[in-house]
C-alpha cells in the first residue's frame, strides 16, 4: 500500500511540474494601429495567468509570457477576440468587432490601406 501511495505522489508531482509558470508563446492577432495595440495588450494582460503581452503593429505578433497552470493560449485568444480582434484560433464576433474605433477596422481594406501610407 505504501508503494502505491508513493507512486501516486510521484506521478502527481511530475504532472504538477510539467506545467510551466513562465511559458512563452506568440500568436497572430489582427489589428492596424496603436489603439489596437493598447486594446490587444490590455485584453491579454487582464487574462488570469498572463504576465506579459506585447503586440507588434507591423508583424501582428502578440508575444506572451504566461502561467500554464492558470491559463492557455485558447483562453488568451478568446479574451483578445472578446475586445474585437481576430486570432488564428478565435474570430471576434461581429458585435465585438463593430465595437472597435472606426480607425481600427482591420477587416476593411480601405482602413488597412490608410494605415500603410
Amino acid at each position: 500500500m505504501k508503494k502505491v501511495l508513493l507512486l501516486v505522489a510521484v506521478l502527481l508531482t511530475t504532472v504538477t511540474f510539467a506545467q510551466n509558470k513562465n511559458a512563452r508563446a506568440s500568436i497572430e492577432v489582427d489589428g492596424v494601429c496603436l489603439m489596437c495595440k493598447e486594446r490587444i495588450e490590455k485584453a491579454a494582460i487582464r487574462t488570469k495567468g498572463v504576465k506579459s503581452a506585447i503586440w507588434n503593429v507591423e508583424t501582428h505578433e502578440l508575444k506572451l509570457i504566461y502561467d500554464e497552470r492558470k491559463t492557455d493560449l485558447k483562453k488568451i485568444s478568446a479574451k483578445v477576440a472578446s475586445v474585437g480582434h481576430d486570432t488564428k484560433e478565435v474570430k471576434a464576433t461581429d458585435e465585438a468587432y463593430n465595437s472597435v474605433h472606426p480607425c481600427c477596422k482591420y477587416r476593411d481594406e480601405a482602413v488597412v490601406g490608410d494605415h500603410q501610407n
